[in-house]
Formats: structure tokens, sequence, C-alpha cells
């Protein structure tokens, strides 16, 4: 690593903290135009101390020991620079001071911090999320490196310009894991979002005293999430496929639209997930991969008829024949060509399709919805309902007839 430009130590006699055994000397630290400074707990009548000199003036044992004191704090600053220096570690004024005081730890920086974060919620955290903080912590990683030339920077370091500066980093297609999927705006954001919960989590933990995102505003692009109508489900349902592969893909894709399962979701279905209900029929109980919670679903003829179909297939503890989720979503995209749907089919759009042509568009009440598709918060679920035009169109109906007939009554 290269060394910083300047590093200085200054000790100054705070006059406006004057006591009758005179005024505190505090040490000034500055590295590269930036300052911090602290009290040295040593103290100097006013009339005995040289403002040019920044010592005790006098050959008295009194002043030469308190310049000896000052010495040693001189030395051991530098020191501790010298240490910073041989850690590769990005030296700030904050961090020198950290040092010196025997108050900074191992995971008060960035990429510490991602570690800690990691390594406390490994078992709570399912893993597509692991693997997502450790992408963003790869993408740090590669910022830092470029930027400042350092392995990792402290976290009191973090502020509004590195959080500005690291999403014009993540907006050069140069600096893409992976240049044949591109970061798009949304992937940006997740990245700056999760880097925004490791700093609340820095705070939490006492490791620093201001959040840097104050002032920062994530901004995601707004999309209408896609899903099947009723007429293009019904094709999806209906189509001859004469591959047995795509005739597996559709109809475990038909089951997740008459479910709301994930893809993970269903993959991971055993026949101990089937559970009789208290209403006598069958239900699924499972918890959701993804966010842990609950989910009970009472299954529905079309879906049951699925899992009958496919009763012990293969001797399995699986229900369904799932395969891998790149198979699946080719699989999808040839089934689509042939309905002649003019949008990507993704597994997950059978989650979509679940919530608005299924349930939301046939009058299931929100709340229900949010309750079948697992959702912790019901502000997730609502983002189906500004796709449900057609439930509001017939809501709309039934408003004008029952104003007609008031109209006519009258």
């Amino acid at each position: 690593m290269k060394s910083l430009k300047t590093f200085k130590i200054l000790f100054r006699l705070v006059k406006a903290r004057v006591k009758n055994d005179g005024a505190p000397i505090y040490v000034r630290i500055t590295v590269n135009g930036q300052r911090t400074e602290f009290n040295t707990e040593l103290w100097c009548p006013v009339e005995e101390w040289d403002n040019k000199m920044n010592r005790a003036v006098g050959r008295t044992l009194k002043a030469r020991t308190l310049n000896d004191e000052l010495d040693v704090i001189k030395v051991d600053l530098k020191e501790s620079y010298k240490e910073l220096q041989r850690e590769g570690k990005y030296i700030t004024s904050q961090s020198l001071k950290a040092r010196y005081q025997g108050t900074d730890h191992g995971n008060e920086t960035l990429l510490g911090l991602s570690k800690y974060h990691y390594d406390k919620n490994r078992i709570k955290l399912a893993k597509g999320t692991l693997k997502n903080y450790t992408t963003t912590e790869t993408y740090l990683r590669n910022f830092i490196e470029k930027r400042f030339k350092t392995p990792d920077l402290p976290l009191e370091y973090i502020q509004y310009n590195f959080i500005d500066d690291f999403e014009l980093f993540l907006r050069d297609p140069k600096n893409h894991l992976n240049p044949r999927q591109p970061l798009k705006n949304n992937g940006i954001m997740k990245h700056i979002e999760r880097l925004n919960k490791l700093m609340s989590y820095a705070e939490k933990l006492g490791w620093i005293s201001k959040h840097p995102f104050e002032k920062y505003e994530l901004s995601y692009t707004k999309f209408k999430n896609g899903f099947l109508n009723e007429v293009q489900l019904n094709d999806f349902e209906t189509v001859e496929l004469k591959s047995p592969k795509l005739n597996r893909v559709r109809d475990v894709f038909v089951f997740c639209c008459y479910t709301g399962l994930s893809y993970i979701d269903v993959k991971l279905l055993n026949k101990n997930n089937v559970v009789m209900g208290i209403d006598g029929n069958l239900w699924l109980s499972l918890y959701r991969e993804k966010s842990d919670e609950p989910v009970k679903i009472p299954l529905l003829d079309k879906a049951n008829a699925i899992l009958k179909k496919y009763e012990n297939f293969d001797d399995s503890e699986r229900l369904l024949p799932v395969c891998s989720n790149q198979k699946m979503n080719q699989y999808l995209k040839e089934i689509a060509t042939i309905c002649k749907i003019d949008f990507k089919v993704t597994c997950h759009i059978a989650r979509h399709t679940f919530a608005t042509t299924v349930t939301l568009s046939n009058g299931v009440p929100i709340a229900t919805v949010s309750k079948l598709l697992g959702h912790a918060k019901l502000s997730t679920t609502q983002i189906y309902t500004n796709v449900v035009e057609k439930k509001l169109r017939d809501d709309m109906n039934k408003l004008q007839n029952t104003l007609n007939q008031n109209q006519y009554s009258a």
C-alpha cells in the first residue's frame, strides 16, 4: 500500500478549559488533511507553555518530565501509524487514534463487518440470501481495491460520498462480475440496500455512531409483475405437448399457479408436507425457504390432480419431478412459444399468476392471499393489486348496474 502524503502530530494547550493547576494538553493528529484530537490527560500552567514549540518551557524537573511524556505519546503514535501501514490498512486520523488508544478491533472495517454479519447470520438467513451478501461483498472488495488501493477500509470512512462512488462503480459495465448478465438498476440498488443493512447492523453493534445512509435514497425502477391471464393459463394447461419433459415442466408450473409456491418451495415438497386440513380436505403445510414463514395452502382440485398424477413417481419422497431452475425456465420458454405468449415465462410467473389470475381476480381478499403466499407483510402482497384489471372492471360494472337499478326504481 502506498504511504499517505501527510502525517502530523501537534500538541496544544486548551486554554478555554483552564483550571487552578493549568490547562489540559490535547494532541491533534492530521492524516492526509483529515484531523482529530483527544486529551492526553496531561496538564501545564498557561505561563509555562511555549505555543511555538508546543512544549513546556524551562529546565525544571516538572517541565522535563512533562516533555518526556509528550515525546512518549509522539513515539507511540508514530509506531501505531507504522503498524497500520504494515497491516495494509487504509489509515485515517480516526483509525490511528483508535489504534493508539487500543479501541480498534479487526471487525470494525467494512469487510470485517461483512464477515462478522455472515458468521452471525449463516443459520438464520436462507442460502440464497447469504449468497447475495457474498456477491455484494465481492463488489465492495473490488471497489475498495480499485478506488483506495487497499484491501479494506475502517467503518468510519463509510460516508455518503463512499455510497455515491460505490453506486457509480456498480453502474460501470466494466466492473460487473458477469459481463453476460450485466447489472441493471434494481440489481445495483439491491447491492446498495445490502450495504445499508450492513451499516445498520454496525450501528446496532455500536461500531459506528452515525448511519451513513441518512440522506441517501434508494431508487428502484417500478415494473409490473408478469403473470398469465385466464386465457393464457388455460392455454398453458391444455396445449398438446409431445415431449414428456415438457409435460412434466408444464405440470409443475401449473401446480405452482394453483398453490402460489416458488420454485425452491415446490422442489423441496415431500409427502410430509401434505396434511389433512380442518375442512377434511388435503392441505400443504410448509415453511417458505426464503423467509422461513409458515404457510398452509388448501389444495385446489387442479393442484390435487397433478399430485395424484405423480403419486409414488420414481419411488421418491418428493411430490413432483422438479428439474433444475435453469432447465425449468428453458422448457417454459419453449411452451410459451407454442402457446404464442409474447413475454418471458419463468418459474416465478406461476407465483404471480396465483396471486392475480387465480385468487385476487376471483375475489379472494388480499389478506388471505398474503397468508397463502407466506408474506410477512401485507404491503408485500399489495404490489399485485395494481395489475388485477379484470377484478376492478367487474367490480365497477357491478357498481354501475346497482346505480342504474336505483335510478330506475326512484
